[in-house]
């Protein structure tokens, strides 16, 4: 049975947004938590010993492909893995579970289990093939290999990620499919739906990545017919190499084509919302679809990988081709013309996230895994 369990993620303040109801399940159950990420600050350790976790400090940047930085965070890992001394190991993101499966195989840590959110903007289709992204792309297919083979458990959130690894070679991987990371319904409950005005909302990263920039160009050609509409970007800046400078963020805030809070308390801004909008070229499952779908709102996102899951077509949202700014205003459009969408769609999203998302199911799911009883 698995009494301790440590948790790797890339960044602290993620850890504790994205894996904090685990950490208070897996306490409530008994399981010693060790979390482990980078750049934890006192109130990010206050609020992981609040949820029953201990931190743990590491090293790791999260972007970039330094091997001596590498170096440093298999050994960092290692080393903090060798003095917890954990039954179980859970990673997260790339570089958690590439170096957090290895340090965790050196430390003799008898049960491994890597998830993964998303294949990372180097795998998106339609990116770069420069040569050096290429090599790149080829590294990360080897070591994700080797993380696969050492691991007891693959867990996959949408079915294309582990068709994906598969279609290239990735045999010797046990894999689940867990179709989302979760919400809690208690806390992400439903909303009146809004029309007035009609509100167009992206939450996430600002990066090109997640389409941010085709969200912009829709929001200009919508607002030449219709300039009462809103539209909000709600996210912080990145150090992601397709990141959207802050100088170019603040000319679109300048030309009045959308509003940016930046990074601010997503539910508020939810609740303001018509349509929730996530135009991304490739997603896990995106944890802020989920959200919005369990606030009531309507989804308008891309027909890819990770994204189309979320979306029923006609049902709870409508879907469209990325990187395409013209489909995308056409798909706004709809709904300004019929507003009374707004309020059906985000009751079926309401009820989709209900049989699907609930955290508690999803986090029974994993410990289960685990081996937690």
């Amino acid at each position: 049975m698995t009494r301790s369990v440590a948790i790797i993620g890339s960044e602290a303040r993620y850890l504790v947004n994205f894996r904090g109801r685990l950490i208070a399940d897996l306490h409530a159950r008994g399981v010693k938590v060790f979390a482990l990420a980078p750049g934890l600050d006192d109130e990010t350790r206050r609020q992981i010993v609040a949820l029953g976790g201990e931190p743990r400090d590491i090293e790791m940047a999260r972007t970039g492909n330094n091997p001596l930085e590498d170096a440093r965070t298999l050994l960092s890992i290692h080393r903090e893995l060798r003095r917890a001394r954990p039954d179980a190991v859970l990673s997260y993101t790339i570089k958690p579970v590439i170096y957090g499966t290895f340090a965790a195989w050196l430390a003799g840590v008898p049960r491994r289990f890597s998830m993964v959110e998303g294949l990372g903007s180097v795998f998106i289709e339609g990116a770069s093939t420069s040569r050096r992204r290429r090599a790149v792309r080829a590294t990360l297919l080897r070591l994700y290999a080797r993380a696969f083979a050492l691991s007891e458990k693959v867990v996959f959130l949408n079915p294309d990620d582990e068709d994906f690894f598969r279609s290239r070679g990735v045999r010797r991987l046990s894999s689940m499919q867990l179709q989302g990371i979760g919400v809690d319904l208690d806390e992400w409950h439903p909303h009146p739906p809004v029309t007035e005005p009609l509100t167009f909302t992206y939450v996430g990263r600002m990066i090109a990545d997640k389409g941010v920039v085709e969200f912009v160009e829709a929001a200009r050609r919508v607002r030449q017919k219709h300039p009462e509409a809103r539209f909000v970007l709600v996210g912080g800046l990145d150090s992601n190499p397709s990141a959207i400078p802050e100088s170019r963020l603040r000319e679109w805030v300048t030309e009045g084509v959308v509003e940016w809070p930046g990074h601010v308390p997503v539910k508020p801004w939810l609740a303001q919302t018509s349509v929730f909008v996530l135009p991304s070229y490739r997603e896990g499952y995106p944890r802020s679809t989920q959200e919005a779908m369990a606030m009531a709102r309507p989804i308008l996102t891309t027909d890819v990988p990770g994204c189309r899951e979320t979306v029923i077509e006609g049902l709870n949202g409508m879907l469209v081709p990325p990187r395409d700014a013209g489909a995308l205003a056409e798909a706004m459009e709809r709904f300004i013309a019929r507003p009374e969408l707004i309020g059906r769609m985000g009751a079926e999203s309401r009820r989709i996230a209900a049989e699907t998302f609930d955290i508690r199911v999803v986090n029974a799911r994993l410990m289960a895994m685990m081996g937690v009883e």
